[in-house]
């Protein structure tokens, strides 16, 4: 039994011993899967720049408070549409109301002492005519007649400020338009300049682009300008915009110089993304470094997760995964244009998404 047992060990270690010995030869290597390949040139010519913009209103107000109460009442809400002096929100007017009412009545006393000094000013005079006050006692009741005509004066202004701040209790739309955002709830406090909402005017619009200082110069030599804005169907028009104001300062934070294009009759809204083209630039041999290294290749070329814009570049016979930085927005289906990230010379996968796939190998350019 111990003989069979032994034998049946040694047969089974052999065929064990045969079969690894068996394997390698024999085993299957995964097929590669070629993939066509772009070398990158220079280009010497750049007779354009894009630069993401914002789209705001020309005529945007944002309303505040100009008393302090307690918010009874706030009638509007965003997206509402308002005509000028329509209510947009009242304010607790107990307060005002308390002080016209005091107002009036120091008007009111006001007044009763100006009567009182007027009579003593003319008895005052007779007086003197018949040789009963002197001087001083006619100089004294001049003084109080003249010091009761300003104090009603004072108390006539103080009744029309209080007047005044009960009429701001009520708020009411500047202008025609619509309400971007509410900045307060009903029942909040409110307090002079704290904002109740946001209002603008449909029309006109403009986009709104920040252009490094760097190339500001250049980008004042655009023969033409456009603004990428999307259309119903989903499609892109570029629009030229009516009038174009470069601000004359940069930002000394972010070094930028802004630009306003106004639109033209546009449904676009405030806070959209939109791209600005400044096209048919002259060429300026300062920049002509910058210029020349800006490459462009096919969109099936960039690979774009979330945040992550990359190309895979060819690294010792096969493909690394590079970040790259574009002035082209991730919807165009035309060219890219590369700004940072690769140089000429390199070679990049002309499809980005073949590359990512297990056994990707490059061909030849």
């Amino acid at each position: 039994m111990a003989t069979r047992f032994a034998r049946h060990c040694c047969l089974s270690a052999a065929l064990l011993l045969t079969l690894s010995a068996w394997a390698p030869a024999h085993a299957e290597t995964p097929a590669t899967r070629p993939v066509s390949t772009l070398k990158l040139q220079g280009q010497t010519q750049g007779t354009e720049r894009q630069w993401d913009g914002v789209i705001e209103a020309v005529r945007q107000s944002t309303v505040a408070a100009q008393v302090l109460g307690n918010v009874t009442a706030l009638l509007v809400k965003a997206g509402d549409t308002v005509k000028a002096g329509q209510v947009l929100a009242r304010i607790d007017a107990r307060d005002t109301t308390a002080g016209l009412l005091r107002s009036q009545a120091d008007v009111a006393q006001a007044e009763a002492q100006f009567n009182n000094a007027r009579l003593q000013w003319e008895r005052s005079q007779s007086l003197k005519a018949q040789g009963f006050i002197s001087d001083a006692a006619l100089d004294s009741a001049r003084a109080q007649w003249q010091a009761a005509q300003a104090g009603v004066a004072a108390a006539r202004a103080g009744r029309s400020q209080a007047a005044l701040a009960q009429g701001f209790a009520t708020v009411t739309a500047p202008f025609d338009g619509r309400v971007l955002s509410t900045h307060i709830e009903m029942g909040d406090l409110a307090a002079p300049g704290r904002p109740i909402l946001t209002l603008y005017a449909p029309r006109p619009m403009r986009a709104v682009v920040q252009v490094p200082a760097s190339q500001a110069d250049q980008v004042r030599t655009a023969q033409r300008i456009e603004v990428a804005l999307p259309t119903p169907g989903g499609a892109t028009t570029w629009l030229r915009p009516t009038q174009v104001v470069a601000l004359p300062g940069a930002d000394p934070v972010s070094q930028t110089v802004e630009w306003r294009l106004d639109l033209p009759d546009t449904a676009a809204r405030p806070g959209q993304n939109v791209r600005v083209r400044f096209a048919e630039l002259r060429n300026d041999p300062a920049n002509a470094a910058s210029t020349a290294s800006q490459l462009t290749v096919p969109a099936s070329a960039v690979l774009r997760r979330g945040e992550l814009t990359a190309v895979y570049v060819v690294r010792g016979g096969r493909f690394m995964l590079q970040a790259v930085r574009t002035s082209t927005p991730a919807t165009s289906p035309g060219p890219i244009t590369l700004l940072s990230g690769v140089r000429p010379g390199d070679t990049i996968a002309a499809d980005a998404l073949k590359a990512g796939l297990a056994n990707a190998t490059p061909t030849k350019p």
